[in-house]
């Protein structure tokens, strides 16, 4: 395992940090630590940066309060860039923003990239500004209780796909599923964060559990 004086600092003994969301790989900004900031990251378990501007090490949240909790850190194959993962606590960009990569400069559309979160964003989009012909604005117009009854009716046709073995089907009915439960999250106003948790804490139980047997 490396250790920070195992680096490649440059000329002003610095190297660029890309902090990634834990949970969903996105990349939330990019900074840079010295030894001491990098020190401080792994022992505190929480970004600390150093300011090129201020020239000063500073903590994420420290006046914000969105803390970015750390998970791991991992160095690039010439040792010269970092990549750590956190479960932030809050936007990470000043502005507001969940990432400090919102400016799109250019994306192809037909290799456009599905996410659960893009998907969640849409979806919150039409409770906010429902639009005629949408089928998402029909359900938030007809209520909790027409999307309650769709995820009942998606989840029985997941049943039936799954009792004939069609492997095909099932896919498709369990995008139906997933599509009506984020529905549903979104009209309760409950984010993608939340189930991520829950299940997160759900495998550390296992995990827990699994140690103690073999003990």
């Amino acid at each position: 395992m490396l250790k920070p004086t195992d680096l490649k600092y440059d000329e002003n003994g610095l190297i660029p940090a890309v902090i990634q969301d834990f949970y969903t790989d996105e990349v939330l900004m990019v900074a840079y630590m010295n030894q001491d900031s990098l020190a401080l990251t792994i022992a505190e378990k929480r970004t600390c940066f150093y300011s090129r501007s201020r020239k000063t090490l500073w903590r994420k949240g420290e006046e914000s309060g969105n803390i970015q909790h750390v998970v791991s850190v991992r160095a690039d194959c010439d040792a010269d860039a970092l990549v750590v993962k956190v479960i932030k606590e809050g936007p990470a960009c000043h502005t507001g923003a969940e990432s400090c990569f919102f400016q799109l400069l250019f994306e192809d559309e037909e290799q456009r990239e599905f996410s659960l979160e893009s998907l969640y964003k849409m979806l919150l989009d039409r409770k906010q500004n429902p639009k005629e012909g949408s089928y998402t604005s029909y359900l938030y117009e007809k209520g909790r209780e027409k999307i309650l009854k769709k995820v009942g009716e998606e989840s029985t046709e997941v049943v039936i796909a799954g009792a004939k073995a069609d492997a095909k089907e099932t896919v498709f009915e369990i995008s139906d599923l997933c599509y009506h439960i984020l529905v549903l999250m979104a009209e309760m106003d409950i984010p993608l964060a939340d189930v991520r948790k829950e299940l997160a804490a759900r495998h550390v139980v296992d995990k827990k559990v699994k140690q103690e047997t073999m003990q």
